[in-house]
């Protein structure tokens, strides 16, 4: 499994609680653009409409060897998963303080996937635990790795 972008402040700023896997529908060009390494999930969002699943505000860049006929780096793409996992999408995002984020686009065989996570905002203290928490866990594998030393 190759990954091509990675959302990692999603899992600095939400509570990642469960991640579904979902195809896309793209473009030619987005697919050898994806394949470049040229998408970036940052800002990127998902959306329930119609009991259509839509990823939004991701960027793809245009592709480098692309004609007038490129995309458009912004579009909304339709994502693909099965109804049963649309319905319990549906569930859990009309709950307060859940949203459904992308966390990573990678290939699997040959087709590009997304993994699209159901997240609760942190609070800015959460925050501040874990960062500490981090913090420690490298002063202890230093000290113990030192101490073997």
């Amino acid at each position: 499994m190759k990954i091509f972008a990675q959302n990692r402040k999603a899992y600095h700023e939400y509570f990642i609680e469960e991640t579904f896997e979902a195809g896309m529908v793209l473009l030619g060009t987005e697919v050898k653009s994806i394949r470049d390494g040229r998408v970036n999930l940052k800002e990127g969002f998902v959306l329930i409409k119609d009991s259509e699943v839509f990823l939004l505000n991701c960027h793809i860049n245009p592709y480098s060897h692309g004609n007038r006929e490129n995309h458009d780096p912004l579009r909304t793409r339709k994502l693909l998963l099965h109804e049963k996992e649309i319905r319990k999408l549906i569930g859990k995002a009309k709950e307060k303080g859940y949203t459904l984020i992308p966390l990573k686009v990678y290939l699997k065989g040959q087709l590009i996937k997304l993994e699209l996570g159901i997240a609760k905002g942190k609070k800015q203290y959460e925050k501040r635990e874990q960062i500490k928490e981090r913090e420690v866990k490298r002063e202890i594998a230093t000290e113990f790795k030192n101490f073997n030393s």
